[in-house]
């Protein structure tokens, strides 16, 4: 088995892979004509959205809709770069909003936080030195 896609519920699927262009320099893959799914070129694992009305209608017994009114759901989107300031700053412009800026850990990794239009939990950092 291998890890294949992340889906993550939004509200407005268009919106969200404006959003991830604009703010993380990602492309989008495919959208579907219905505007209710979307895939997002990553490199490697797909990162897809799908509207709550899709959710809704996969998921009968109901789900907890991502908001900025809310805290973020415990999960986490993660970005790696070298250019951890300049991606914030962009992310930012884009209307991500800053829960933790950027610092390094104990283990000398540099990691910021911010949270999509969703209210979804994105990390942005830089990739751990592990010699």
């Amino acid at each position: 088995m291998k890890f294949s896609y992340t889906i993550l519920y939004v509200k407005d699927v268009a919106q969200s892979v404006a959003f991830y262009e604009k703010a993380f320099g990602l492309k989008q893959q495919f959208i579907h004509e219905s505007k209710q799914y979307a895939e997002m070129q990553t490199g490697g694992t797909t990162l897809a959205f799908a509207s709550n009305e899709l959710a809704k209608s996969n998921l009968p017994q109901g789900f907890k809709e991502n908001s900025l009114l809310n805290l973020p759901a415990g999960i986490q989107v993660g970005f790696v770069t070298d250019e951890i300031a300049a991606a914030l700053s962009r992310a930012i412009e884009a209307g991500a909003v800053v829960v933790v800026d950027a610092k390094v850990k104990p283990w000398g990794q540099t990691v910021a936080y911010v949270r999509d239009l969703d209210g979804i939990l994105v990390e942005i950092a830089s990739s751990i030195n592990l010699n």
